[in-house]
C-alpha cells in the first residue's frame, strides 16, 4: 500500500508540473505573434489599404526580430454597396490562433476566444512590437484608440450609405470619413460594454491624424501572426 501510494504521490507530481509547463509559453522576439503597432505608417488613416497595413506590421515585426512570421493587420473594410460583397472582416484575417504578446502572455486560444469575454486582450497584454505599454486613458498622452473599422465581432460594418467606419478602407487620411476604434487598455468613459470593447468602442472624429489624436488615438492598429 505505501508503495502504491508513493506511486500515485509522483505521478501526481509529474501531472503538475506537466499542466504548468503547458500554461508556460515561452517569451522573445522569435515566439511573439501579437502586437499592437507602436507608430502609425505617417497618414493617419490612409494605411495604404489593408495591404500597405499588412506590410507596416511585417516591417515592424522583422525589424523586432519576428519577421519569418506572416503579419496581418487587425482591420475590416467595408463594400462598396449596401448589398456588396466586396467587404472583409478582420477576424478572418488572423489565422486561427493561438496568439502570444513578447513577453509569452497568451492573448487567446482562437479566434472565437479573442471575441469572447475570455479575451486575454487588455493594458498588461497588448504590448507593442517591442515589448513596451502602449499609453493608455489616464496617460498622456493618450493612445488607446486602436483603429479596426469592426464591429464587436470582428466582422465589417455594412457598406454605402451607411457611415465610413474604415477611413475609406484604409485609403483616406483627410479630416472627413472615420473610423472605428477599440480600446486596448479596456477602459472608457463608463463601464457599458462598448466603452472597454479593445475592437469596437467608437469612431474617430476624422481620418487625418489631427482628427485621430483628440479622442484618444495615435492611429495604432493591432497586429497578428496568421502562422
Amino acid at each position: 500500500m505505501q508503495r502504491k501510494a508513493k506511486w500515485l504521490a509522483a505521478a501526481g507530481a509529474i501531472g503538475i508540473i506537466g499542466v504548468a509547463g503547458c500554461a508556460t509559453m515561452q517569451s522573445g522576439p522569435q515566439e511573439m505573434t501579437f502586437f499592437v503597432t507602436s507608430v502609425n505608417p505617417g497618414k493617419g488613416g490612409d494605411l495604404g489599404g489593408l495591404e500597405g497595413a499588412d506590410k507596416h506590421c511585417q516591417s515592424l515585426a522583422q525589424a523586432a526580430g519576428a519577421g519569418h512570421r506572416t503579419w496581418r493587420a487587425y482591420l475590416s473594410t467595408q463594400a462598396a454597396t449596401l448589398a456588396g460583397k466586396d467587404f472583409v472582416n478582420a477576424r478572418d484575417r488572423i489565422g486561427p490562433g493561438p496568439w502570444q504578446n513578447l513577453k509569452g502572455e497568451l492573448i487567446a486560444r482562437n479566434v472565437d476566444e479573442l471575441h469572447s469575454p475570455a479575451s486575454g486582450l487588455n493594458k498588461q497584454t497588448a504590448l507593442d512590437e517591442k515589448g513596451q505599454m502602449v499609453n493608455g486613458r489616464t496617460e498622456k498622452p493618450n493612445k488607446h484608440d486602436i483603429l479596426t473599422g469592426s464591429r464587436p465581432d470582428g466582422t465589417a460594418f455594412p457598406g454605402k450609405p451607411f457611415t465610413d467606419m474604415t477611413c475609406g478602407n484604409w485609403t483616406k487620411g483627410s479630416d472627413d470619413g472615420a473610423a472605428m476604434t477599440g480600446h486596448h487598455d479596456r477602459v472608457g468613459p463608463s463601464d457599458a460594454s462598448w466603452a472597454v470593447s479593445w475592437n469596437s468602442a467608437h469612431p474617430t472624429l476624422g481620418c487625418s491624424m489631427e482628427k485621430i489624436r483628440p479622442t484618444g488615438g495615435d492611429g495604432l492598429f493591432y497586429c497578428f501572426a496568421v502562422k
